[in-house]
């Protein structure tokens, strides 16, 4: 959005008077006194805490941080530089700084400082460089071999630079709420994490903040192994500091052969699979290639003493010839084989002489069979789709399995046992997860429409069911079809009458009018066929059918899918929503054969808000803040969904949702394609116009009210880390619609670590998590800016993950507890189920527009999905990213006024 108009948020208005800030924490070895809101000089990047919700039951909980104590000495914080290096890998900068540390300046460095693997080390004393600010060194690694040549190991040119003095105390302040959010506070956070990281980043394979271990592992194949890790992170939070731990997981690269690994990633056995002369397709080898491109290989070979010598080598790519077909030219002339080299200079007779060989960085060829993977090597990039499953189940603990993982793991992290910890300070109460007093609010009331025999309902655990309830608001199915795409030996007649009486079954109890005695058209197609045509035919033998006066085209059409039928799901939504605006519903053919009445009932919730219908509504007393006739209410939920890592050329895309009703139940929605990668969006002041417009037509035509503008929009962002919530608010809106509403915006994020546990079994739901409605906003929450933890879902498998909301921007002063409970509320307002959602429904709504935004695109297009890692240069990416943008096609204009659901 614009930047034009400085009214705040969705107008623009300067955040410097309302703010809020970054990172939830706390510290201190006993807890420091903390105002009850914070003190009125300090500044915050979004909204000051006005004060604590007090609404619902209290709870004592467990949270998976503990409490840490801050150091008292002064930080000395330096600058590395390594001149003549390019970027070198986060490991071998942790080598260089240990080796400088150890071997090189041992002098200097006692007590050992601490580094990020990166540009920042902090030590507890400053250290002696003569009088200077820096000093430069020369290191080298004792594991750097002399090679062949004779040459000496490679030498690293290191510079520290003094650059800043950390005063602890500017925690102790930030956590009593006596200092603003500035870039003092944040270095000293970021010298504890690197104080707390170094002894596990010394010892184990690491990624940013997780650090894993061998200790608990599981081979998934395709030459891949689950390890399982530790996250560790210092927070500030209200009047203490806290490490919040949390386990995790890490893809790792199975040890041992390089050949047995590439042959598992084939699922393969015989060598001679990988060997070009004997059939090894080229798009096989280039899939292996982006499999295993940055691996780290060991290499044995014959030193100048006669001694054997092991060396790491980088995987670059791989050969397209076998090492019998691979010639090179000798420097002394002549030519021979990779075989024959290693067969004469190392003594080394190849079992499978034909098959592929791996290049280095180097440019060296070597043999798959003489390569060695080491153990613990992170695989960075995505892990195949048909492996998700496994490291969702390895990473799926129950809530009391995970507390007592977690605090084993403390013997992991073993912070007592840390040099680094002990030296800067810092001591870690490990006694036991830090002990909450939790709040459990009251969840909406529900009302469904008339002719329930329960016309309200009250959620318990975080759902609810439909039994004897009909939709708030039934829509209607005028004509309509079924095409079937699974082989009719399999899904015959039979079958599709099963699934036409089940469904119109369910459609009589929830109240879905639908003509009587009418069998719909049932057609079966062949899945490789053109679906557009397949689905305009379907819909003219509707049109064509004897009883049909009026000609009309079917407002809804079933599709029986097969397994492994997502191209046939693209293109019917694709028809559906874009080409010819009929709602369209499919099915999974082995989910809906014999499918019981549940079944059918989760569907028609689907069916009936692609049909404009409302499934239920909060009854209005319950959230007056949303009902409030004087204070009509918009509520925005927006995302931005990125191309998998290494996808370049690939767009991003953005959704916006909105209600347009005075219930806030029924949502509209618009998708737009941007710059891969920007977490800011930049059509917001179009697609705000846009759904706004929709929100005031609605009310005005719809809803008849006398005057349709909202006088308040709330609108949550998802999706966005900390370090981003100022840009967020630099985004202006608009006032082209004379909307003079007062504007609330809420950052939700998933990302995080914290986690809730119960503290006994009785206060848990049947899954063992917390109960849906748990709120936190004291203990772990931000010192001086209005925040919140909320756990609004009840658990299903493993251990729920609450939201967190921080509250960006408030013009409307909402109390803690009049944001709580919306927020709660919102979660119960879902259309496709019967439980509450882990987010408000718009934010939810948006994350699935972003994710079904590819069907916005011509099916039989030659723009490029797949999830495959590409590398283009710059005016490629560019010239890729402005096809996706010509192809984007917008919504037809008859489901423009509907949310789009996605699933089958």
């Amino acid at each position: 959005m614009p930047r034009a108009d400085s009214r705040g948020a969705l107008r623009g208005r300067s955040p410097s008077t309302r703010g809020r800030g970054a990172s939830p924490g706390r510290g201190g070895a006993t807890q420091v006194q903390h105002h009850a809101t914070p003190t009125s000089h300090i500044t915050t990047i979004g909204v000051r805490r006005p004060g604590y919700g007090t609404g619902g039951r209290t709870l004592p909980i467990y949270v998976n941080s503990f409490v840490t104590t801050i150091p008292e000495g002064i930080i000395h914080h330096y600058d590395v530089i390594s001149p003549s290096e390019k970027t070198l890998p986060a490991r071998l900068n942790i080598d260089i700084i240990r080796a400088l540390q150890v071997d090189v300046a041992p002098q200097i460095f006692t007590p050992r400082g601490v580094y990020d693997g990166r540009k920042n080390f902090f030590a507890a004393r400053e250290l002696p460089f003569g009088g200077t600010d820096f000093k430069e060194f020369d290191v080298s690694l004792h594991s750097s071999r002399a090679d062949s040549g004779g040459k000496k190991p490679k030498v690293y040119k290191i510079k520290l630079t003094k650059v800043a003095e950390i005063n602890p105390e500017v925690l102790k302040r930030f956590i009593a709420g006596d200092q603003s959010h500035d870039n003092t506070v944040l270095t000293a956070i970021t010298a504890l994490n690197v104080v707390i990281r170094m002894e596990p980043t010394m010892t184990y394979p690491f990624n940013v903040r997780s650090f894993f271990t061998d200790r608990e592992t599981k081979d998934i194949g395709l030459g891949l192994q689950l390890w399982r890790g530790y996250f560790q992170s210092v927070r500030p939070a209200i009047g203490r500091m806290l490490i919040n731990v949390d386990i995790s997981t890490g893809t790792m690269y199975k040890a041992g052969s390089l050949l047995s690994l590439c042959l598992e990633f084939f699922k393969k056995n015989d060598p001679h699979v990988l060997a070009p002369s004997r059939g090894f397709p080229d798009r096989e080898r280039l899939r292996l290639q982006r499999f295993i491109s940055g691996i780290r290989v060991l290499t044995k070979h014959s030193g100048t003493d006669g001694t054997i010598q092991q060396t790491p080598r980088v995987i670059k790519k791989l050969s397209s010839a076998g090492a019998n077909a691979l010639i090179f030219t000798m420097r002394e002339g002549g030519s021979m084989s990779v075989a024959e080299y290693f067969l004469k200079t190392q003594n080394q007779k190849l079992r499978f002489p034909d098959v592929i060989c791996v290049e280095v960085g180097s440019g060296a060829l070597i043999p798959l069979e003489l390569c060695t993977v080491p153990p613990g090597q992170i695989m960075r990039k995505q892990v195949p789709p048909e492996k998700t499953k496994d490291v969702l189940d390895f990473a799926t603990k129950r809530p009391g399995d995970r507390l007592r993982s977690i605090v084993d793991g403390l013997g992991v992290l073993a912070y007592g046992q840390s040099e680094y910890v002990r030296q800067f300070g810092m001591h870690v109460d490990t006694s036991g997860p830090l002990k909450v007093q939790a709040r459990v609010l009251k969840p909406p009331t529900l009302k469904y429409g008339v002719g329930s025999k329960q016309p309200t309902i009250v959620p318990r655990d975080g759902s609810w069911n439909m039994v004897d309830k009909r939709f708030f608001r039934p829509a209607e199915v005028n004509e309509w079809c079924v095409v079937v795409y699974e082989q009719q030996s399999r899904f015959g007649d039979k079958a599709a009458r099963d699934m036409v009486d089940g469904l119109t079954a369910s459609f009589r109890d929830v109240g879905i009018k639908f003509p009587a005695n009418y069998m719909p058209i049932v057609r079966w197609e062949n899945g490789l066929g053109n679906t557009d045509l397949q689905l305009r035919a379907a819909g003219n033998a509707v049109r064509e059918r004897p009883g049909n006066v009026k000609k009309a085209l079917p407002n809804l059409i079933v599709v029986i899918l097969p397994e492994g039928g997502n191209d046939i799901y693209t293109s019917v939504k694709h028809f559906g929503d874009i080409t010819a605006g009929v709602a369209t519903q499919c099915l999974k053919s082995l989910k809906c054969f014999r499918a019981k009445p549940q079944y059918y009932a989760n569907v028609s919730l689907k069916i009936n808000v692609k049909l404009g219908g409302i499934n239920t509504i909060p009854e209005p007393s319950s959230v007056a803040v949303l009902t409030d006739p004087s204070y009509p209410t918009i509520v925005m939920g927006a995302d931005v969904i990125h191309p998998a890592p290494g996808s370049d050329g690939r767009p991003s895309f953005t959704a916006l949702v909105a209600n347009v009703d005075s219930d806030t139940a029924k949502y509209i929605a618009c998708s737009r394609v941007q710059t891969s990668r920007q977490e800011m969006i930049d059509d917001l002041e179009d697609m705000s116009k846009y759904v706004l417009g929709k929100y005031i037509g609605y009310r005005a035509h719809v809803e008849r009210k006398p005057s349709p503008y909202p006088k308040r929009i709330i609108f949550y962002r998802d999706g966005v880390s900390e370090g981003q919530f100022k840009q967020v608010l630099d985004q202006g809106a608009c006032d082209s619609l004379n909307v003079n509403a007062k504007i609330t915006i809420i950052v939700v994020g998933k990302r995080h670590h914290v986690r809730f546990f119960p503290q006994s079994d009785r206060d848990g739901d049947r899954s063992g998590n917390c109960q849906a409605g748990t709120v936190v906003d004291r203990d772990i929450a931000h010192p001086t800016e209005f925040d919140f933890y909320l756990q609004s879902h009840g658990g299903l498998l493993g251990t729920s993950r609450p939201a967190h909301y921080s509250i960006l921007y408030d013009e409307n002063n909402f109390s803690a507890d009049a944001l709580q409970n919306l927020s709660f509320a919102l979660c119960h307002v879902y259309a496709r189920s019967t439980r509450s959602v882990s987010i408000p429904a718009p934010v939810y709504y948006a994350d699935i527009v972003c994710s079904r935004a590819k069907n916005h695109y011509d099916p039989q297009g030659n723009l490029n999905f797949s999830e495959s890692a590409t590398q283009l240069d710059g005016s490629q990416a560019e010239n890729s990213l402005e096809a996706f943008r010509r192809g984007f096609k917008p919504l037809h204009s008859q489901q423009q006024n509907l949310i789009k659901m996605l699933d089958v």
